[in-house]
């Protein structure tokens, strides 16, 4: 029997509660006083309250305008026999069992192929039959079923995927359909009106309401490239692929993903997981990108920095020259990359790209990945308090690049490991409740760190100190105190206290990247 998977990449409930009239009224009502005759109280029509409500009643033209180019699809794929591992059930390595399920007399059971259905959404951008969904909605699928609203069906055609966006088009034989608008995702704003349309389940254009709760979200599990709209209209297993819109009827995004109740984002999660709210949207600037390079070229280029990002986090500002905690640091840089290539160095601060701010690294990677791979950007940057430019020729990003290159906020060290290495004769120090002792090369080792690393380990923290609130903990690798090298423990204390009790920015070096982070005084 098939296997039938509803995809559930999102998971979105509803509890909007709206009031409101036609004609612009807010409210009208019969007050009794001394006189016999009613009064009618009107809010004033230039209010931000007159304007919330000016709301109607009904939103019926809108979907029904926009509905039709919401479209069902079925897919289906074979899982290989000799894609299965017969090690995966234990019960199947024990000739005891196997005698029940065929494999008797100690013959090995053959595993069979596999079938697996599943259904999901998709928006048709275009007449002659070009239809957007999710990657995993379609991904490896020997078979694509499309349904309209009219009930009419294909076959679908896979003209391309992106796994990094989880964006995906399929063409259908087909002309003069209905198409879904584009809108600007960059003008939604936080609290707009929104409706999400799918096949929830498989219950054919199933239409929710509720608002954009958030925009720019980015999820510890998921895709690499991740950009999302957030929103409260209720999204379940079937609405992936689907359309969420505004209200004009304008795509806005691509439903996508849930968070479900453990946290992380959910890509085809159980049914038991339940709609708690929390849906993510492909934006629709990003999907029609990538959709474009994909009818276009049948695969996604972008443009690639060579550089591993970090956020300006809170209090750093001051300590790299800044005006604000804003900007984009280069924790490191590829060799013979993009960014080395143009004389970007560690510890440089983007703070806008083409003249645009870059607010978070996230802000910048996504404007370097929305350029051609062999173009030329213009990059501010602050490098020792001072302001530069550099231009910067893009390269082509790897296919595999994780999206997130930002520094840890946790455990920065070598995840708890017990390392006692002061043998009575290492330099060891304790300043601001950390513990240092000068990095020896067996110590590099111990802790991961690159070789020829300089600096200092951190062998205890004060569990009461500011250091600690700033992600120090036991085995992180600290390179640099304001910036300034740091070679012995020795070092370390003449910078610390050099700082004379002030907020000090640390340099960690974790892998072959460097991480910062700020103590601030005890």
């Amino acid at each position: 029997m098939a296997n039938v998977v509803q995809f559930r990449r999102s998971t979105a409930i509803l509890t909007l509660v709206a009031a409101s009239v036609g004609g612009g009224l807010i409210a009208a009502f019969a007050v009794a006083n001394h006189s016999s005759s009613p009064v009618s109280v009107t809010a004033r029509a230039d209010t931000p309250t007159q304007r919330a409500e000016q709301i109607s009643n009904s939103f019926a033209d809108v979907i029904e305008k926009a509905s039709p180019a919401v479209v069902k699809i079925s897919m289906t794929r074979i899982i290989k026999a000799s894609d299965q591992q017969q090690g995966g059930n234990p019960f199947m390595m024990d000739p005891f069992f196997r005698q029940f399920f065929g494999g008797g007399n100690g013959q090995q059971m053959r595993p069979r192929d596999q079938r697996e259905e599943g259904l999901g959404s998709g928006i048709v951008v275009s007449p002659s039959g070009y239809i957007l969904t999710n990657n995993h909605v379609v991904e490896k699928a020997n078979k694509l079923e499309v349904t309209l609203s009219d009930g009419r069906e294909f076959t679908g055609k896979i003209v391309g995927t992106d796994p990094q966006t989880d964006v995906a088009v399929v063409k259908i034989s087909a002309d003069s359909l209905p198409v879904m608008p584009f809108a600007n995702s960059e003008g939604t704003r936080v609290g707009d009106l929104c409706f999400a349309i799918g096949n929830p389940f498989g219950q054919d254009h199933t239409v929710t309401m509720g608002i954009v709760s958030a925009k720019n979200r980015h999820l510890e599990n998921g895709t690499h490239i991740q950009n999302f709209i957030q929103t409260d209209a209720a999204i379940n297993p079937g609405n992936s692929g689907g359309a969420l819109i505004n209200a004009r009827g304008e795509l806005i995004g691509m439903n996508t993903m849930i968070l479900t109740g453990g946290g992380g984002g959910n890509f085809g999660g159980s049914e038991e997981a339940g709609n708690i709210g929390i849906g993510f949207a492909v934006p629709s600037n990003l999907a029609k990108q990538v959709m474009d390079q994909i009818e276009k070229n049948g695969k996604v280029s972008r443009g690639y920095l060579g550089a591993s990002l970090e956020n300006v986090g809170p209090g750093m500002g001051s300590h790299l020259g800044l005006k604000s905690d804003q900007g984009a640091i280069i924790a490191s840089v590829s060799p013979k990359g993009p960014a080395t290539t143009a004389g970007l160095k560690d510890g440089d601060v983007v703070v806008a790209i083409d003249g645009k701010p870059v607010h978070s690294s996230d802000d910048l990677t996504l404007d370097v990945i929305g350029h051609a791979p062999g173009s030329s950007v213009a990059l501010d940057i602050v490098r020792n308090n001072q302001p530069m430019k550099v231009n910067v020729t893009l390269g082509t990003r790897p296919t595999g690049l994780d999206w997130d290159q930002n520094g840890p906020t946790g455990n920065n060290g070598n995840n708890g490991n017990n390392n006692d290495q002061n043998n009575g004769t290492a330099e060891n120090t304790t300043v601001r409740g950390m513990t240092v002792e000068t990095l020896t090369p067996d110590l590099a080792q111990q802790v991961q760190a690159p070789a020829g690393t300089k600096g200092v380990v951190v062998d205890q923290v004060d569990e009461s100190s500011p250091a600690v609130d700033a992600g120090v903990s036991r085995g992180t690798v600290i390179i640099a105190v304001n910036r300034t090298p740091v070679s012995t423990a020795a070092d370390f204390k003449r910078l610390m206290n050099e700082a004379n009790g002030k907020s000090v920015m640390l340099t960690i070096k974790q892998g072959g990247g460097n991480f910062f982070v700020v103590v601030q005084p005890q």
